[in-house]
């Protein structure tokens, strides 16, 4: 039995999960010293879906973010989320991408980086480690944790072995969807500890109304990290509130020995954010409620708003429980992938297909198609071979990792954006995001200039290819 360390997560996941990721930098950084003196674990500050909204949404560069950050969190390690070799946006790239963005996120500060796939294909994971380890930075190795008929203590405890003999410095249970319940993450947490040599962390989302009994029951399993959000963030689709479970281990063996009294005051920082976002409408209180339904049709939340949108388009929405019913067939029937970005949007949206079309497989979207070609990795169970008939014909299929089909991209990419370039980040912002970074470019060109950005004509001086 030892003290629980915790991960804070309201710099990146809390809002990127209540507020679709628009805290602003300039919203966190008044707080950053405090947070830096409570004695976290970690703090997670980037990654995840923080990089893309920044330039998208709120004109910031995700670099300079996490300099500022680092500047004024002297003690605490900071954390980021990277999705693997799709990096922080959504589709694979070339190894030397993923190596130099390692090699930048670690230069720039951060410490431990956190690895996901979102198949469990450890091929995925393998450049980041390596570039990770290689750089000095923590590599946490990710299992992310579902439920469906191949997946059983055997396999998780299996993935995070190969994780921690490919070089993980300590394994994340990653519960992307609120599904761990609390006696089940006890024997999965009690399973981890007595197989696996490194730390185990256990990250979960509150949407189905369990996560804090949860983390309860995997700190008496010995779990070494949770992921909490300060209150005024957490709950709802967030994190666990960290108050409540510092109260709650408090003159324990597990005892954190964070100081409550410096944690309320940074909820009192928090707040009023909540409140100015809840006002614009951004934070819907609907998302802190409890959705026990998640446990039933193990859909995440973000992915049953997604399905109710799409068929709220197709004017079919007395169809909701058809494709409810639906979506585990077309999960069964892809081979079992955990529903996590992107496969979450994937099985979600032929399930909707299949109910409209009134036809299974009528309609196959690209993505489909390349989640059973192979394209994203190995998927946790064989795809039936008439599902791959259907909708592959006679394709081949891709057996080896996928990266190993990308050709090196890094000095393509430097030529098509070298006029943008002001420092030796923005190769990788352009390599990730072209058309949001090109963008967002021009209006820092504008405001250095202080000219009025919509004159800004580049077009003779860059052809994007």
């Amino acid at each position: 039995m030892a003290k629980v360390g915790i991960t804070e997560t309201v710099l990146r996941d809390a809002h990127q999960s209540l507020i679709a990721t628009r805290m602003k930098t300039e919203e966190m950084l008044p707080i950053i010293e405090k947070l830096d003196n409570v004695g976290y674990h970690s703090l997670e500050a980037w990654g995840g879906a923080t990089f893309d909204a920044s330039l998208r949404f709120l004109n910031e560069d995700p670099w300079e973010r996490l300099r500022k950050i680092r500047s004024k969190a002297k003690k605490t390690k900071l954390q980021m989320l990277f999705r693997g070799q799709n990096i922080l946006g959504y589709k694979h790239y070339a190894d030397d991408v993923v190596e130099y963005f390692v090699q930048k996120c670690i230069a720039n500060g951060m410490d431990i980086i956190r690895i996901f796939d979102a198949l469990n294909d450890p091929r995925n994971l393998e450049a980041a480690i390596k570039a990770c380890k290689k750089e000095g930075g923590h590599a946490q190795g990710c299992v992310c944790y579902t439920i469906s008929p191949v997946h059983s203590l055997e396999l998780f405890v299996k993935d995070a072995k190969t994780l921690e003999n490919m070089g993980a410095d300590s394994i994340c249970i990653k519960d992307m969807a609120g599904l761990l319940t609390p006696y089940v993450a006890y024997d999965l947490v009690k399973a981890l500890k007595e197989n696996v040599k490194v730390p185990i962390q256990l990250h979960t989302h509150y949407t189905s109304g369990v996560a804090s009994m949860t983390y309860l029951k995997a700190i008496e399993a010995g779990v070494d990290v949770v992921d909490c959000a300060i209150s005024p963030m957490a709950l709802g689709t967030s994190q666990p509130p960290t108050e409540p479970l510092v109260a709650t281990l408090k003159d324990t063996p597990y005892d954190t020995g964070l100081d409550l009294g410096l944690l309320t005051e940074i909820a009192d920082y928090f707040r009023p954010i909540k409140e100015k976002y809840i006002e614009s409408g951004l934070l819907n209180t609907k998302v802190m409620g409890v959705d026990v339904n998640t446990l039933k049709y193990q859909v995440p939340g973000g992915m049953l708003s997604n399905l109710v949108s799409q068929l709220k388009q197709a004017g079919k929405e007395d169809k909701f429980e058809e494709v409810l019913k639906e979506v585990p067939r077309v999960r069964k029937d892809f081979g079992y992938p955990p529903l996590v970005t992107p496969t979450s949007q994937i099985v979600g949206t032929q399930a909707v297909m299949n109910v409209i079309t009134g036809e299974r497989y009528k309609m196959v979207p690209k993505e489909s198609k390349a989640l059973v070609k192979g394209e994203y990795g190995k998927t946790p169970a064989e795809i039936p071979e008439e599902i791959i008939k259907k909708i592959l014909g006679d394709e081949e299929r891709i057996t080896c990792r996928p990266a190993d089909l990308i050709e090196p991209e890094l000095e393509k990419i430097k030529e098509q954006m070298k006029v943008y370039m002001e420092q030796d980040e923005d190769v990788l912002t352009y390599a990730l995001f072209p058309q949001v970074a090109e963008k967002f470019f021009k209006f820092r060109q504008a405001q250095k200039y202080k000219i009025d950005s919509s004159q800004v004509d580049y077009n003779e001086m860059v052809h994007p290819v």
